[in-house]
């Protein structure tokens, strides 16, 4: 089945959805009035990188900075900075690139790859969330880390697509649970390009082949940073509240969502990108277009992931690929800064590829990023999304929210049945997705895979930033709900 409403249905489910977000205590947040909390916008935690990397002491750094970090910490921090220089990688890299060097006194290496987990917001499971409190003051114990006064670098080791995007979710986790900007760096491109083709040379100088031995005698906790930033996550009920009422790229409502994924998924199979991009599953082909309408046998569950219910988007994303955000050529580093904004203009980069609106139709210059608009950012599982959100978020300095959650979480709030002939949510819950939404159902529902729906009439669906920002105050947190629609949104 293929769904492409056009115009807003649903209009009472909407009005209960919006009913239950305004409920008393099932959405109030009392967290900053109890603990004197800066609550941060969007746009406070942004921040934009200078013209050229080099020049940066936090955000995106280049090896040539860490390279005067590692020669003498004491004489070449950061303003600002007086503790330790602590640097987690995502994987080790390769042999004569395992590690950053470390000194064993004012820096250290160590190897953390472990930046998510299962979590409920109230209304449904997913797979890979953002640490909880316990969890991030559990790695601050480990490496010993002190986030108010060391430096942290996230980084990659060996140079990949999916080490950026756990890097990314490095920055994501530090900096949501109140780490400061000053605090916290992410290092441009992989060990072995920084030690072959950059800064780092001589390789034996600033690698080293085994990890610091983590000390497991930190004393900090997050609840010592008094800021909170939970508002760089977008909730599943925030991305409903955001939305158009139709599948189109509106350029007046201050927002700007942006599908990371590749144009197959993104279109539910209907339109093709790169290597997909070939005869064999193409209408046609034209020279020099990187894209391409797929013919009647392209198998459009080719594009499905996690055994999901549908495939397709929220209506009024914008799509383009992550990939071209980062030199593949350059251990996979962030391109230019230059070349990030280009994109977020509208303008097409020297393949042809740009941002593609719900007509798959490239939006052409000034049609895309518009001044003042907050971004809201996913993938299947926000981990492509940490690479379009850092370009947007550290290097262009533009407000950005991760919709955590993301399409594995989307499309499993859907009035469709699985495997085992249950529907996923029932006909009446407000939480439903599908009616938001452009997408293609999957071709049988025994390859839907069932979902853990924790309440599919919950008064809320931000459980897991409402428990995040009780976390810091010693508050407990209530999901609440009922067992069916209640007639009052209120729970009456």
């Amino acid at each position: 089945m293929r769904t492409r409403t056009k115009t807003l249905g649903g209009a009472l489910v909407l009005g209960l959805l919006l009913g239950l977000q305004g409920c008393g205590s099932g959405s109030e947040d009392k967290t900053a009035v109890a603990t004197k909390l800066v609550v941060n916008s969007p746009a406070a935690i942004a921040q934009e990188s200078a013209d050229d990397y080099d020049d940066n002491v936090n955000g995106v750094i280049s090896g040539a900075t860490l390279k005067r970090w590692i020669d003498d910490w004491p004489a070449n921090r950061p303003a600002g900075i007086s503790g330790k220089l602590v640097i987690l990688q995502v994987t080790a890299g390769p042999a004569g690139f395992e590690y950053l060097k470390s000194n064993g006194t004012n820096v250290f290496t160590y190897l953390e790859g472990g930046w998510t987990q299962v979590r409920t917001n109230g209304v449904i499971e997913t797979i890979q969330m953002v640490l909880d409190g316990s969890g991030v003051d559990a790695l601050l114990k480990k490496y010993n880390i002190d986030p108010r006064n060391d430096m942290i670098v996230c980084a990659q080791g060996t140079a990949s697509p999916g080490n950026v995007m756990a890097q990314g979710r490095c920055w994501y986790t530090l900096r949501y649970w109140g780490v400061d900007k000053a605090n916290l760096a992410l290092l441009n491109g992989s060990n072995q390009w920084n030690g072959s083709g950059g800064a780092l040379q001589p390789a034996a100088s600033y690698f080293q082949a085994a990890a610091n031995t983590a000390p497991n005698s930190g004393t900090i906790s997050v609840k010592q940073l008094s800021v909170d930033n939970t508002q760089l996550q977008a909730t599943m009920a925030d991305m409903l509240k955001i939305l158009p009422s139709s599948d189109l790229n509106q350029r007046t409502d201050g927002v700007f969502i942006w599908d990371a994924r590749d144009a197959g998924q993104f279109s539910a199979g209907e339109y093709l990108e790169g290597g997909s991009a070939n005869a064999a599953n193409c209408t046609s082909l034209t020279a020099g277009v990187p894209y391409c309408t797929a013919n009647v046998s392209f198998n459009y569950m080719s594009t499905f992931q996690n055994s999901g219910a549908r495939q397709g988007h929220p209506w009024g994303a914008l799509q383009l690929n992550y990939v071209n955000l980062l030199d593949s050529t350059k251990g996979f580093s962030w391109k230019p800064k230059a070349a990030l904004k280009a994109y977020l203009d509208g303008e097409l980069d020297a393949n042809g590829y740009g941002f593609l609106d719900a007509s798959y139709r490239l939006v052409g210059q000034g049609n895309a990023y518009q001044p003042g608009d907050t971004i809201y950012t996913y993938c299947e599982t926000t981990f492509r999304a940490m690479i379009t959100g850092v370009a947007t978020a550290v290097v262009l300095g533009l407000p950005t929210r991760f919709y955590d959650g993301a399409m594995v979480e989307w499309n499993s709030l859907s009035y469709i049945k699985d495997r085992n002939g249950n529907d996923l949510l029932p006909a009446d819950s407000p939480w439903r997705t599908d009616k938001r939404s452009f997408y293609r159902a999957a071709s049988s529902s025994a390859l839907v895979a069932p979902r853990n729906v924790t309440n599919p009439y919950a008064r809320s669906a931000d459980a897991i930033v409402r428990a995040d920002s009780a976390y810091k105050t010693g508050e407990s947190v209530s999901v609440g709900g009922g067992a069916g629609a209640p007639s009052n949104p209120c729970g009456g």
